[in-house]
This record gives C-alpha cells, structure tokens and sequence, in this order.
C-alpha cells in the first residue's frame, strides 16, 4: 500500500540529505516527494509517498522522529486531506488537431500556457488520478514531455472524506 507522509523540518541544509539517506538504508522507494516552506519561518514541510505496509511504515516513521531537525511526522494516507498536484505536459499538436486538445484540457480545467507550431504545453492541477486520466486522453495526439511536482496534502480541518463521498455518489 503507498503511504502519505507530512514531515515537518527545520529548514536546515542537509535535512533532505539525511531523510533520503535514511530511506536508501531502509531500503525504501521514495514515489513522491515535495518540499517547501510550511507556515512558520525556518519550518519547511515535505510531502512524501512510499509504498510499505502499517508495520514497516510505523518503524521508519520512528526512524525519521530520530534524525536532527525533524519536528513532526503524520502518515495522513487515511485522514481526510486536500490532495494536489501540478503538472506540465508537452504535446504534439498541429493546426489540425490543436482545438481538440484544448477542449479536452478544458474539461479537466486545465490551461494551455504555451503555442508552437507543432506542439502546445498545458498545465493541469489536481488529484493523481486527475493526472493519470489527462495522460491517457492526451497521449493519441504523442506526448513529448512531462514534468509533474510530487504530491502535496494539508490535513481537511472539517474531517470531510471526500473520497468517501465520491463513493457514495458512485453507488447512487
């Protein structure tokens, strides 16, 4: 099962350095990971995704809680967050088929940041399964280029499990 981790830092050179060692030791595979300012000056957050069971999991988080400058560690693979992600993605695009790529980016409210001759970048932002299904529509046209940001979460304060709701409204 993949893993959400929300590590809190002190914002200190080699404090990614150390957590990436760690996870290399354990030998653990590191799918996702963002890093950036969190809401306090000299506190940075890192969001990571790793793949391991409750037990394995457990034990590294108590590794990480060992490690100088770490503040906080939650695995929120199960609590109700605001998940997102960013992506950009090059595709081929020729006059005759810019059009129906940029409707399609516009049902996944997406954006078309760049127009080249033979080819148009868009910028899509949301949930991983948004990405995945954007990737799947837009690859008949041929995919030159991507770069995706890891994924980022922030805990849901009003305890809404979104994604128990969307499982309700698939039942209905």
């Amino acid at each position: 099962m993949k893993h959400t981790l929300s590590v809190l830092v002190e914002d200190e050179a080699g404090v990614l350095t150390r957590i990436a060692g760690l996870f290399a030791r354990r030998g653990f595979n590191i799918e996702s990971l963002a890093v950036g300012p969190a809401e306090k000056v000299g506190i940075s957050r890192i969001t990571m995704v790793v793949p391991g069971d409750e037990r394995s999991i457990e034990q590294l988080t108590k590794q990480l809680y060992k490690l100088i400058n770490v503040i906080k560690v939650q695995d929120i693979t199960t609590t109700p967050c605001v998940e997102r992600e960013l992506m950009l993605i090059k595709v081929n695009g020729s006059s005759s088929t810019r059009s129906e790529i940029i409707e399609l980016a516009q049902v996944f409210r997406a954006r078309v940041v760049d127009i080249a001759e033979d080819s148009l970048t868009i910028e899509v932002v949301g949930d991983p399964g948004k990405m995945v299904a954007i990737i799947q529509i837009l690859s008949k046209f041929g995919l030159r280029e991507i770069a995706r940001t890891g994924k980022i979460a922030l805990i849901r304060e009003s305890g809404v499990n979104t994604e128990y709701l969307k499982s309700l409204e698939a039942k209905v």
